[in-house]
């Protein structure tokens, strides 16, 4: 994929989840059961960052649960945002900072330390490119520390029919097919208006080779969430 394209996808989402955060907010009032899964390893105490935290239900459950540690979340919509910081209780460590996860660097944004743990639930589907999928990671690794601990979720839509019917031509949004990578859909979203967002389906093989390319190694894989249990797919990744 050509960068220009790239980047007008960037935009897209970008302008999809400034324009939509309040409709799209009110579709993520709970957890998918995944992230519950997951959020049940957490020890008591550890540092955590949230790559994508939308609406903060992530830091929302932490607070509820008696999570000692520390949260840092990170999305570029701050309207998301701003739902994130309203929910949380006082006395909970919890910051949130704007950043384009699609950046070449974060260092402008996120403080120069290591998380014991991070999260980047239903998030990696939106970036396009393999290149910019690689930098990410690659960020993300040197964030993360060397003991720690990176789970991340992918969007299966195509495992649902209804779902499926969502799926709009390439040149809704004046781009050609040819000009996207295999895995790549636009789809359709009606609530609160009429939106578009760019989603890649991942195969296993874009993950292993993710991984090898950013310094991970892949230790577990599950899916869940949704119709049949299956909408999510989750993989936990460690520092090589």
């Amino acid at each position: 994929m050509k960068p220009e394209i790239a980047q007008k996808l960037v935009n897209l989402n970008h302008q999809f989840y400034q324009s939509f955060a309040d409709d799209f907010s009110e579709t993520r009032g709970r957890l998918q059961m995944g992230v519950l899964k997951v959020l049940e390893r957490m020890p008591i105490k550890a540092s955590i960052l949230d790559l994508g935290c939308g609406n903060g239900k992530v830091a929302l459950h932490l607070a509820q649960n008696d999570f000692k540690g520390t949260y840092l979340g990170a999305d570029f919509s701050l309207g998301l945002l701003n739902w994130a910081s309203a929910d949380i209780p006082a006395g909970f460590q919890a910051d949130f900072h704007e950043l384009d996860l699609t950046a070449p660097s974060w260092e402008e944004v996120l403080p120069p330390t290591s998380f014991d743990v991070i999260f980047c639930f239903a998030t990696l589907h939106h970036i396009p490119s393999h290149a910019l999928r690689v930098s990410l990671c690659r960020n993300i690794r040197q964030y993360l520390d060397d003991k720690g601990i990176l789970y991340i979720s992918t969007w299966q839509f195509i495992r649902s029919e209804r779902l499926r019917k969502k799926i709009l031509p390439w040149e809704t949004v004046n781009i050609s097919a040819d000009e996207v990578d295999d895995g790549d859909y636009l789809l359709d979203w009606q609530r609160g208006g009429s939106g578009t967002r760019y989603v890649h389906l991942y195969s296993t093989e874009e993950f292993s080779h993710l991984a090898d390319s950013s310094g991970f190694k892949i230790v577990e894989s599950f899916d869940s969430d949704g119709e049949g249990g299956n909408l999510g797919f989750y993989q936990v990744w460690e520092p090589v």
